[in-house]
């Protein structure tokens, strides 16, 4: 019988830094090195992120966080388009790798890396993308809880908008040591933020994105 997962979150997240590490050392900086199965798919996840950009920032300067930043994926996005221009990024992960590859592949001023679970900078817009999927098959309860506190902390570090994406719990397919979230539990969570939130779930992907924005 395998050994139960840990329900020391810090005991996860070491497992799951480990689990990144050894993956982009592996494939190197690309979609399936922080466990996309496609770049397909990690463009339109970003894509729909940054729909949440209000028409009036669109021509910038904006500030963003990227919490779980991998290689800088998002960044590669944003850097040649007006909203950047004059702005500034800001990227966290737990991968030590993941940064180290990050601030290998950008050298722009605008892009800051930094190792961390929680974001440190106050920001206009927040971006989650996929941080929360893998979580080595530990207990519902738990990984829901801290997923909760972390969006918490990142929306005290949000002046505008926090937007994150999350498998479906109502997917009936699911893999292995992922987490699969509950949508009204997590839209209920972030209402308790704000009472300004937004749901898409209209894309071919198992999953849905909520939008949170400050009042």
């Amino acid at each position: 019988m395998p050994e139960a997962p840990p329900e020391d979150i810090g005991q996860l997240l070491n497992l799951v830094s480990r689990a990144y590490s050894y993956r982009v050392n592996q494939c190197g900086p690309v979609a399936n090195g922080v466990f996309w199965k496609d770049q397909d798919g990690q463009m339109l996840r970003y894509e729909l992120l940054l729909q949440a950009v209000a028409e009036e920032d669109l021509n910038g300067p904006i500030t963003v966080n990227d919490l779980g930043c991998g290689y800088g994926a998002l960044f590669d996005l944003l850097a040649d388009q007006p909203m950047m221009q004059g702005g500034h990024y800001y990227g966290y992960d737990i991968s030590p790798k993941m940064i180290e590859e990050a601030q290998a592949r950008h050298t722009d001023p605008r892009a800051t890396f930094i190792e961390s679970p929680i974001a440190t900078e106050m920001a206009d817009y927040s971006f989650v993308s996929g941080t929360y999927n893998m979580n080595f098959g530990a207990r519902r309860d738990i990984w829901g809880d801290y997923v909760k506190t972390s969006l918490l902390r990142l929306w005290d570090k949000t002046a505008k908008v926090m937007a994150f994406n999350m498998l479906d719990g109502a997917s009936p397919e699911r893999l292995l040591d992922l987490y699969y979230a509950n949508r009204n539990e997590f839209v209920e969570f972030a209402m308790s933020l704000s009472p300004e939130v937004e749901i898409v779930d209209d894309y071919p992907l198992t999953e849905f994105t909520i939008y949170v924005k400050r009042v």
